[in-house]
């Protein structure tokens, strides 16, 4: 097996590092904590936001920028430990569901506006599928493709969207809505919510990006086929041709032999 070869294969996993590190790890911590370990919300909720905390921070200081995930499940979880104190009202209970929905909407639809669309770190390793060659032209076409970028925000943006509308509709639902109904269309709204929001994105942003994707790199990769077999053609010694002159050579030089001897 080549490097390249290896190189290629750890790709994939190498594109889902960041994404499994901001969101995996903390989901996953937090329901380690309180179901395995017993935690309550409240202190699963703050030791799951360690992380995602100082990957903020390092972000902050090191890079000078602001790491979009981590930052989001942050805010998710601070909207998680503020919510958990709501009690009493049954109909607050079911319109507090619709918190967490709000937070990821809101984040979402902040990162578009900042013109760092947030949902890119969940596309980006399904499109580019730890193909270098496609993950040079992703950098080619964010950097130079107004119609990528374009297809970019809009699937972030739908996503922001569809999250956002997702709350309105259960907090309009919890106070309009019997709570015995509420209770089981609260799911179905979520399900539904889902879907859509996977239709859409990838109708209106992720399958443009794909073509685009495919495209860019399908050029690429044509032009330095072209390229190496002009340059073959070019390094080839002329043999046929200097085989042809040195055939014709004694052709012409015959013609005199062969009128004597006709004679």
């Amino acid at each position: 097996m080549t490097t390249k070869t290896a190189a290629a294969r750890r790709s994939p996993l190498a594109n889902l590092k960041p994404l499994l590190i901001d969101v995996g790890l903390p989901i996953g911590s937090y329901y380690l904590l309180k179901d395995a370990l017993g935690l309550g919300t409240v202190a699963a909720l703050a030791w799951s936001s360690v992380g995602p905390a100082l990957r903020t921070g390092w972000s902050v200081v090191k890079k000078r920028e602001l790491n979009g995930p981590s930052s989001l499940i942050l805010l998710v979880n601070v909207a998680g430990v503020l919510l958990s104190f709501l009690t009493g009202d049954p109909r607050l209970m079911l319109a507090k569901d619709s918190g967490v929905s709000s937070v990821i909407g809101i984040g979402v639809l902040v990162s578009v506006a900042l013109g760092r669309p947030m949902m890119t770190s969940a596309v980006k390793p399904w499109l580019v599928k730890g193909d270098a060659g496609r993950e040079a032209a992703w950098e080619r076409l964010l950097g130079g493709s107004p119609e990528f970028r374009r297809a970019e925000r809009r699937f972030s943006l739908v996503w922001g969207a569809v999250l956002l509308g997702e709350c309105v509709v259960r907090v309009v639902g919890a106070y309009t809505v019997p709570v015995d109904t509420m209770v089981w269309l609260g799911s179905v709204i979520m399900v539904v919510s889902m879907v859509l929001g996977f239709l859409v994105s990838g109708a209106t942003g992720a399958v443009p990006m794909a073509h685009l994707l495919i495209a860019e790199a399908g050029g690429t990769e044509c032009a330095a086929e072209c390229a190496a077999e002009c340059a073959a053609e070019q390094d080839a010694p002329a043999a046929p041709a200097v085989l042809a002159t040195r055939a014709a050579v004694p052709a012409v030089s015959a013609g005199p032999v062969v009128a004597a001897v006709a004679r």
